[in-house]
């Protein structure tokens, strides 16, 4: 029987996350000479109610020694971010002020005749309905101002770069471009060939992954709580996150899942990809994994508009989820998705095959279903604003035709329009009064 002691993360797991646990051990393996002096990116969990004082004197334990850094709140999750060493973990994993410590991984992009198909052009010529004043952020690596989106007027009403800090809409990965044509592509430079859903719906497009498509947790959670505080001025109705991160635990620990559920019990719609793992069994991705959320899978609907004979993607990631929840929600189109081509972009230069009529380009993955998604939820939006993100989600997946080999089905944008309009809400102070 080994005498040999654990060290110290192995013996702190209930106060370090497993991601964190493994990236220590990581760093082991390799015996780095300064693995002590290393700076990794983290977030801490306060503990509730915790008073000031605590939290001062941990700021400034961990703030007096270069090269360790904790400063920045993220209020949604009651946290802070920053970058702090192993020896400065180790110091403070037992402080009176700390709950939990997590480590900041790496988040990256989801990538690997969708809207006749899933019946979008049905709603906007027979019901006249384009997602008109509903405003989608897309949560990605930025938006480009291509014409599909600024043309005949200008549908980018705002834009935050968290990555590089410029001011003007841009998308040097194109990623997000895409995306956001997923959802709310007008088609100007195709004659309409290449529209999303919700043609004239509203963008707001916040970069939080860099030009290789990654980024960090806590960059998407600041995103969220942007999000949730410019709701009222941009009347953001629905995010779209076509990103994620491998899941390590509950989506009761998890920060991006609690970040993206507040910003859900705040009155908005989340959509996030379910991730590009499939088929293998749970492989669904944080913040995916979060049952309040609605997670979208993708289908191959090998290009025909025939629904009979579309599949679930091999690519998309399959359920049940690390807590056991049966995900995804619901199936979009998402493979072989020509959309719009952010010029100069990442993409374009990896993927010149790809590119379409000089200004669409063809990519797949859950990436591309979640805002085809996001784009008929604002489809429902217009036709009754007062939906909660709770009716939204009940009524696609009510909606949705059960043909494809999992528990839930395949979206149908005309008949969740038509029950979204036909929806009421029941008054809660009604009583049947005894005579």
């Amino acid at each position: 029987m080994s005498n040999q002691k654990k060290v110290w993360y192995e013996n702190a797991e209930s106060k370090l996350d497993p991601g964190l646990v493994e990236h220590l051990r990581d760093i082991q393996k390799v015996n780095l000479k300064s693995t002590n002096s290393n700076e990794i990116p983290i977030i801490l969990y306060l503990k509730k109610n915790c008073q000031q004082d605590k939290k001062d004197d941990l700021l400034k334990i961990c703030n007096k020694d270069s090269p360790n850094k904790l400063s920045k709140g993220l209020p949604s999750i009651n946290g802070l971010k920053g970058h702090l060493t192993p020896d400065k973990i180790k110091q403070i994993k037992d402080h009176e002020a700390v709950e939990r410590i997590f480590y900041d991984r790496i988040v990256t992009s989801f990538l690997d005749i969708a809207s006749e198909q899933i019946g979008a052009i049905q709603v906007r010529e027979q019901l006249g309905l384009t997602g008109k004043g509903i405003a989608i952020a897309v949560i990605d690596t930025g938006v480009h101002p291509h014409d599909d989106l600024v043309q005949p007027s200008n549908r980018i009403i705002a834009f935050h770069d968290f990555i590089n800090g410029k001011e003007d809409p841009y998308d040097d990965n194109g990623h997000g471009t895409h995306c956001a044509g997923n959802a709310a592509g007008n088609g100007s430079l195709s004659n309409g060939k290449y529209t999303g859903p919700a043609s004239e719906a509203s963008i707001i497009g916040l970069k939080v992954l860099d030009k290789q498509g990654e980024g960090r947790l806590s960059t998407i959670i600041e995103s969220l709580e942007w999000c949730m505080e410019h709701k009222e001025e941009h009347r953001i109705r629905i995010i779209s996150l076509s990103l994620g991160a491998p899941a390590y635990e509950s989506f009761r620990d998890d920060p991006l899942c609690l970040a993206a559920q507040v910003a859900w019990h705040q009155g908005i719609v989340v959509c996030a990809a379910a991730g590009n793992n499939g088929p293998d069994q749970t492989t669904i991705s944080t913040p995916a994994i979060d049952p309040f959320i609605i997670t979208v899978g993708s289908t191959d609907d090998q290009n025909t508009l025939d629904r009979a004979d579309d599949r679930i993607a091999d690519y998309s990631s399959r359920g049940p989820t690390i807590d056991s929840f049966v995900k995804p929600d619901i199936y979009a189109p998402g493979t072989n998705i020509v959309s719009l081509l952010a010029p100069g972009s990442s993409i374009e230069s990896e993927l010149p095959e790809m590119i379409r009529d000089e200004k669409y380009i063809e990519l797949s993955g859950t990436s591309m279903a979640t805002p085809i998604c996001a784009g008929v939820i604002a489809l429902m939006l217009e036709a009754n604003p007062d939906l909660s993100p709770n009716d939204v989600k009940s009524i696609l997946k009510a909606t949705a035709h059960p043909i494809l080999d999992d528990i839930w089905g395949y979206i149908d944008a005309e008949r969740a329009v038509e029950m979204a309009k036909n929806h009421r809400l029941h008054s809660s102070t009604e009583v049947v009064q005894e005579g």
